[in-house]
């Protein structure tokens, strides 16, 4: 994209919804310039997981899509050997329907989903103060591909650029989510 483009976009974006991007996102050219803090309070820099597929996905525990933790769990069970890795981001953006800490979203995760794949810490998603892969995200993409709700999921190419952006509605194992994840995986 270029930096006219970028700019024309950036301005768009903060007067559509107070969104701003800092001068790290606009630098930012791939997903592996990015750290979250993982669930249990370590730093989670993206680019350990260079030359991977990754499944970025807004999660919420007392969401009508939360039962997709399942999905998840069984899509990084099937591809992980193959690259993918699957990432929760635990965010309360969308109805305050994440309200715990992360000592009680990682408990829930793993009692009611036996989720193992990384998790971040809460993050936001949307709005000014979005974690800056998000705000890199929309950026890249565009604003129709933010999050609208829990549950919407970023594909990140083995190259770190970002592969898709996929509703709240595609459940992991549809068709949409699988076939994105195979075209973007190593044979």
């Amino acid at each position: 994209m270029g930096r006219r483009v970028l700019g024309i976009l950036v301005a768009v974006l903060a007067a559509w919804g107070g969104w701003t991007m800092t001068a790290g996102d606009a630098a930012a050219e791939t997903a592996w310039d990015f750290t979250f803090t993982s669930i249990d309070g370590e730093a989670m820099p993206l680019s350990t997981y260079r030359g991977k597929a990754l499944l970025v996905v807004n999660t919420a525990s007392r969401c009508g899509f939360t039962p997709q933790y399942d999905g998840l769990q069984a899509l990084w069970q099937k591809y992980r050997d193959r690259g993918l890795v699957v990432i929760g981001v635990p965010s309360n953006d969308f109805g305050g329907q994440e309200p715990g800490s992360a000592a009680q979203i990682k408990s829930f995760c793993e009692t009611n989903f036996s989720v193992d794949f990384p998790m971040t810490d809460k993050n936001q998603v949307v709005g000014g103060d979005a974690h800056p892969f998000y705000r890199w995200a929309a950026a890249t993409l565009g604003a129709d591909k933010a999050p609208r709700w829990n549950f919407h999921k970023y594909l990140v190419a083995p190259d770190g650029t970002l592969a898709a952006a996929i509703p709240t509605r595609a459940d992991p194992g549809s068709e949409t989510v699988v076939a994105a994840v195979e075209k973007v995986l190593p044979r």
